[in-house]
């Protein structure tokens, strides 16, 4: 018997099937296998089509079947993953009434920060836990003021993964932990955000019914089933946004445990039971997976965009063939990159820098000592530091970390980059490999084998290896003071 894992990504869907006596992972697929369309009528703007969605969400889930021979019958319950923040907006009878406007669309930061301001900075922090920012609450604003026709035939927003359960069983319900992704959460009153919607003059009709993270949330119904291949009646039980649910994947669920990940960009979230607002300009809080209120768990999620990009950038233009080549380089210099330093951060703007864009610098060239080996190590360096400064804001937020946990991805796998990461931090990081696909297959079983269960599957089956920090770790220390001394002269 299995559960299946749904992973809705803005550039493609991801399947996933695991055992649900063991946890163990039988396999994952992807649809398309080439990335999924992103529309740009503006720019700064993305949106996607829900209905594709959907489809591939169907495909993939035929596909997987299948490759693993597994009928209908034997899959026992279905488990949502899925792109933060996106806006989807539906009529009286359940169809879009636009393309979902997604989470890396910006047409509506001005909106986020003019509320921010009108509303008053204290009450946004102690009431949202952050600026209502370009999220989704503030995109259904845009929306009203824009696209007025559009807006009035609209009875109900959904998140990405909402719209995906809604497709399978004809029910439209959503969660606090995904309410709160589109700052429609009120941490302080813990209810729906009514102080954001009363000023956005958005009624609370437009929230669906809020469902338990974890349990029955609906069942696949007849067309859901025709469509999609499962069994009518399968139970949807588990929904969550991404990087909650990564974490989750991670077993990452109290205060002082720390997941991370660094793939294209770079995102540390770390869980406290502390209802702290105080960096909200450059750190998001969001309802964990786990959050009550009774035992309030809230994952404070620092983003940063100039992580993976930049070595993928480098290894594009430097004269090198794979980025095992590049890490062969790098580790021929010592630890400081012989002084050079190179700032990340040309990706967009960084919210930890408070949105300032200050691009990609590569700095202290020598042209007659440095070479291509430097700038390898001084990339992964850079990206590394970039990691150590975010955490250094969440400490300031009052987060200590006593676990940290790593998906075997691209900057993780490279030693230089995890060694001087868990060196500067003075702290064990704990590598596994699984992914979000299969994180939300395994949490459809959380309702009957408990927290601890869950946790088992995930050491069991995953653990790749642990960086332990260096004991000497002067030389970090020293290239990291000159890293942000030249990071602070670019943002003062």
């Amino acid at each position: 018997m299995y559960y299946l894992g749904l992973d809705i990504g803005s550039s493609s869907i991801k399947v996933a099937l695991v055992e649900v006596a063991t946890g163990k992972s039988i396999g994952v697929v992807q649809e398309p296998e080439t990335e999924m369309e992103m529309i740009a009528l503006k720019n700064g703007w993305a949106e996607q089509d829900p209905k594709e969605w959907w489809g591939y969400v169907c495909s993939g889930i035929k596909k997987i079947k299948q490759k693993y021979r597994v009928g209908e019958e034997q899959i026992k319950g279905v488990g949502i993953a899925y792109q933060m923040h996106g806006l989807v907006l539906v009529d009286k009878q359940g169809e879009p009434v636009r393309k979902s406007i997604i989470w890396c669309d910006s047409r509506a930061v001005e909106i986020g920060r003019k509320a921010y301001s009108e509303i008053g900075e204290e009450i946004c922090k102690a009431h949202l836990l952050n600026s209502p920012a370009n999220f989704t609450a503030s995109k259904l604003k845009w929306v009203k003021e824009n696209e007025p026709d559009l807006y009035r035939l609209a009875d109900k927003l959904m998140l990405p993964g909402d719209y995906i359960a809604y497709r399978f069983s004809n029910i439209i319900n959503t969660t606090i932990s995904g309410l709160s992704e589109g700052i429609l959460w009120d941490f302080e009153q813990d209810s729906v955000a009514d102080l954001l919607l009363e000023h956005y003059g958005i009624p609370k009709s437009f929230i669906p019914d809020i469902v338990d993270t974890f349990g029955l949330q609906s069942k696949i119904d007849e067309q859901g089933a025709e469509e999609s291949g499962l069994a009518p009646g399968t139970p949807i039980l588990y929904r969550a946004g991404d990087q909650p649910n990564n974490a989750l994947a991670l077993n990452v669920f109290n205060p002082g445990e720390v997941a991370a990940t660094g793939g294209t960009s770079g995102v540390v979230y770390a869980v406290t039971d502390n209802l702290s607002g105080k960096e909200s300009t450059r750190v998001n809080n969001f309802a964990h997976v786990n959050y009550s209120q009774k035992t309030p768990r809230v994952g404070k999620l620092l983003n940063i965009n100039g992580a993976g990009i930049q070595y993928r950038w480098l290894l594009n233009n430097l004269d090198v063939d794979s980025y095992e080549a590049m890490n062969t380089l790098a580790a021929e210099i010592s630890v400081g990159s012989d002084g050079v330093c190179l700032i990340p951060f040309g990706n967009g703007a960084e919210r930890m820098l408070n949105n300032r864009e200050v691009g990609t610098r590569l700095v202290n060239i020598n042209l007659n000592n440095h070479n291509k080996a430097h700038i390898c190590r001084a990339a992964l360096e850079g990206i590394a530091f970039s990691f150590v400064y975010g955490m250094e804001i969440l400490k300031s937020d009052g987060i200590s970390i006593q676990v940290m946990r790593a998906g075997n991805d691209n900057l993780f796998r490279s030693e230089i980059f995890s060694n001087t990461v868990a060196t500067l931090v003075s702290q064990e990081i704990e590598i596994y490999n699984t992914t979000g696909a299969i994180g939300a297959a395994r949490a459809a079983g959380i309702q009957e084998g408990g927290f601890e269960k869950f946790g088992r599957y995930i050491t069991n089956n995953d653990h790749v290896r642990t960086f332990s920090p260096l004991k000497d770790k002067s030389a970090y220390q020293k290239a990291y003071e000159n890293w942000k001394k030249e990071l602070e002269l670019i943002i003062k």
